[in-house]
């Protein structure tokens, strides 16, 4: 694995939540940038208030001490005493001179509080937390300790913490939601792009909304009309030719009839038979693709499907039927049935032989398979066959290849009735299945 392909294995697949992780992250940052600027504040104001109150409350406290009986001092130390330092009377501890800049920062200030009256010697006491001693003689020679303890950041209220974690919660919605109202109008988009059928008549894009959302939904809505016009226009250009083709071959196949017995005549009538079919194809085509104007009625699928098995045995074609569901369905029985006869005429072109069965879904849908024992269709073929003019055979031969509208027929009587048709090879012995589903 590449090391592009490694350092991105931890990115999000979906734009929908890398967009998620971008904004959190940033709000998330700005959020951490003001707090770490808090806190700062926090200890530069307390720092200042302690070096304050260190300067003035020491320089008074040392000259109540001095001005006091001896005898007095002891107690007198205890009530001067402060949270962040307290005064022993003695000498202290030995301790080592101080080196960080917060201790020469104290040890200025007592140097200041002193008011240099008192030579004062600072001393850093050596163990686990910060502390100091300021080590000076009273007037009358008594020894004195300051005994110094800094404190760092002001204490933080216990509530705090509670507010800080609604505060990431309401973040992270705000983030979920920001990017939800940014990226739904794409998955909008997106589905309806997915479900394109210019072939059938689909809702159009709701245009309300922001402005940039108001303008792709027009823009998508446009598109789709266009295309539906462009296919349209085809439909109709294919119709009009095949419409109007039908008379010059017509005269063309009288005059074939009244010439002379020969081979050129016999060639030149099974031309124009398949031109005619060619054209009676693509007239076929561009009806099922308007719709053919059939109504709705309610048949007996398992009659219908049987009636149409056995016409094709009495024309001596190998046709099976292989299971029936019971059951009354309404569609276009004429749609119904040029789907299927397209189905059975490939099977029994390629296979030779053809089987076709009617059961029920799992969702309730009614599903007609027709099957063969024939070499199938490619897999990266199975979409393609699909289109008009689409052929699996090169010869281009009506007998071997056909027109390549067949499915393509069969496709859009099946989208008219409200259906689908899909295309796969069997597994089961091969062969292929060609699936009508019914709703």
């Amino acid at each position: 694995m590449s090391a592009a392909h490694a350092s991105r294995g931890w990115w999000p697949r979906t734009l929908r939540l890398r967009v998620f992780f971008i904004l959190l992250a940033g709000l998330a940052a700005a959020y951490g940038l003001s707090l770490a600027a808090l806190g700062a504040e926090r200890y530069l104001s307390a720092k200042a208030v302690m070096l304050g109150t260190l300067e003035s409350d020491v320089a008074t406290s040392i000259n109540i001490l001095d001005r006091s009986p001896a005898e007095d001092r002891p107690w007198l130390a205890e009530w001067l005493a402060r949270g962040s330092y307290r005064f022993v009377i003695g000498p202290g501890e030995p301790g080592v001179a101080e080196t960080s800049t917060r201790r020469r920062e104290i040890a200025a200030r007592i140097e200041e509080a002193a008011g240099g009256r008192f030579p004062v010697a600072i001393r850093s006491i050596p163990g686990g937390r910060e502390r100091l001693q300021a080590h000076l003689t009273l007037n009358d020679g008594s020894p004195l300790t300051i005994d110094i303890t800094p404190r760092g950041v002001m204490p933080v209220a216990s509530w705090l913490p509670w507010v800080l974690a609604a505060q990431m919660v309401l973040l992270v919605l705000c983030a979920w939601l920001a990017m939800n109202q940014a990226l739904r109008p794409l998955g909008e988009l997106a589905a309806a792009a997915d479900a394109l059928d210019p072939n059938r008549k689909g809702t159009d894009l709701s245009e309300t909304g922001p402005s940039e959302v108001a303008h792709a939904a027009r823009a998508f809505n446009a598109m789709r009309r266009r295309i539906a016009g462009y296919l349209e226009e085809r439909v109709q250009i294919l119709a009009a030719i095949s419409h109007d083709l039908q008379t010059p071959i017509t005269r063309m196949r009288l005059r074939a009839d009244m010439a002379p017995d020969s081979p050129e005549r016999d060639k030149l009538v099974h031309d124009l038979r398949e031109i005619e079919a060619l054209v009676q194809d693509g007239i076929a085509y561009a009806r099922s693709a308007h719709g053919s104007g059939e109504k709705e009625a309610r048949i007996d699928l398992a009659a219908f499907v049987d009636s149409l098995a056995c016409d094709y045995q009495d024309t001596g074609k190998d046709v099976t039927v292989a299971a029936l569901v019971e059951g009354v369905v309404s569609t276009k029985p004429h749609a119904l049935r040029r789907i299927l006869s397209n189905f059975l005429d490939n099977a029994l072109k390629f296979a030779g032989t053809a089987e076709i069965g009617v059961e029920r879904g799992r969702d309730g849908r009614t599903v007609i398979t027709v099957r063969d024992r024939g070499p199938g269709i490619p897999e990266d073929m199975l979409d393609a066959v699909m289109q008009p003019f689409v052929r699996l055979e090169g010869s281009r031969s009506r007998d071997t290849g056909g027109t390549g509208l067949g499915l393509a027929i069969a496709g859009q009587l099946a989208g008219s009735i409200g259906g689908s048709v899909r295309l796969y090879n069997r597994t089961d012995g091969g062969g292929l299945a060609a699936e009508l589903v019914l709703p």
